[in-house]
């Protein structure tokens, strides 16, 4: 089987979604072509797993201290650029075309007629799930980004939708970590603001992974680079975790058993919705604004919260293998079958 991938490179979370589906992907002797779009192939670190990927320009929204910038998002944005990346590929060539919300191969495969699988978070919000800040806009950009034949979304509950739970790296038990540790990862805001912000909060141990700020120590954080494994240590040594309302580290961080506070981007109805689902599901606190009260408040009363989340990525590995013979209500229950939802008070510290 001969796979045609395409990745949205805007921040991490889709890239390290496709490096657990690429492992999945290379254990089954499945090749791969990978594209990627929506940063500059400079700014793309630890990609040693996607072989000799592609990287377009693609379209890709622009962020100003923790907001969407539509004025910037527009000028940036190359309508001609994206028609010629898109008429370089040839998708009818595979035996499957994949996107995580990727337009390049998405709309390849479109204008060429051939089927396009799309997986990822935002395909679950074709499904009736909580969402917040949504308009007739949104929902627009949601269906027109990256349009797909067929959608399998992903999310931290399936609200009774056909929705998989998230694709993360396989855990064999919680890291809860060390409760007075606190990893920040804001990559949409002003590090020196958020350095500044928790300077009060003395007794705590922060550990901040930027690209804004020189590694160094700063008061009370440590600040950090941006590299895979070292944001994997990070994250398996802090007991409580402070983001943006991105989906793939906060399930990263369910999996572990950590305490989570999450802080949405305005303007992006994806995060402000993944906030609401949050809070509705009782796995984290929300932040709408940044506050040292809040993150005080979170250190003082956050509980642990945990999920047995399973192999996602070689279920849906074996399950294109077959497609379209198999359904995907079959892997939908196949999947969420054995999912628990943890009492705080069964992780143990480590």
């Amino acid at each position: 089987m001969k796979v045609l991938y395409g990745v949205q490179g805007t921040g991490n979370g889709h890239i390290t979604r496709a490096r657990v589906m690429a492992e999945a992907m290379a254990s089954r002797g499945i090749e791969v072509d990978w594209v990627f779009s929506g940063r500059e192939r400079e700014k793309l670190f630890d990609m040693e797993g996607f072989g000799n990927f592609h990287c377009f320009r693609g379209l890709t929204f622009q962020v100003h201290n923790g907001k969407i910038d539509m004025r910037r998002t527009m000028n940036d944005a190359s309508m001609s650029d994206l028609w010629r990346d898109i008429r370089t590929l040839s998708p009818e060539q595979y035996d499957l075309v994949l996107t995580d919300f990727e337009p390049v191969v998405a709309w390849a495969a479109r204008r060429r007629g051939v089927p396009c699988i799309g997986i990822g978070h935002q395909y679950a919000f074709a499904h009736d799930i909580p969402k917040a800040g949504h308009s007739v806009v949104s929902e627009a950009i949601m269906r027109w980004f990256a349009p797909v034949t067929l959608g399998l979304g992903v999310h931290w509950h399936h609200f009774d939708n056909e929705i998989l739970p998230p694709i993360i790296e396989p855990v064999k038990q919680p890291e809860p970590g060390d409760l007075d540790s606190v990893l920040i990862y804001l990559p949409f805001e002003n590090s020196r603001n958020i350095i500044n912000l928790l300077a009060p909060l003395k007794r705590t141990r922060f550990v901040m992974h930027c690209g804004d700020l020189t590694p160094g120590q700063y008061g009370n954080v440590t600040v950090r680079g941006f590299s895979r494994d070292g944001f994997k240590v990070s994250l398996h040594q802090c007991g409580s975790v402070v983001c943006n309302a991105g989906f793939e580290l906060t399930s990263e961080a369910l999996a572990l058993g950590k305490r989570i506070l999450v802080k949405p981007l305005h303007g992006q109805m994806e995060q402000s919705s993944n906030a609401a689902a949050l809070e509705q599901l009782g796995l984290g606190q929300v932040m709408p604004e940044l506050s040292a009260e809040t993150i005080a408040y979170f250190l003082a009363t956050g509980e642990r919260q945990l999920v047995n989340y399973p192999n996602v990525a070689e279920a849906i590995v074996d399950w294109l293998q077959q497609y379209p013979t198999r359904s995907v209500a079959d892997l939908v229950a196949e999947l969420w079958q054995d999912v628990q939802f943890s009492a705080p008070q069964s992780i143990q510290a480590a």
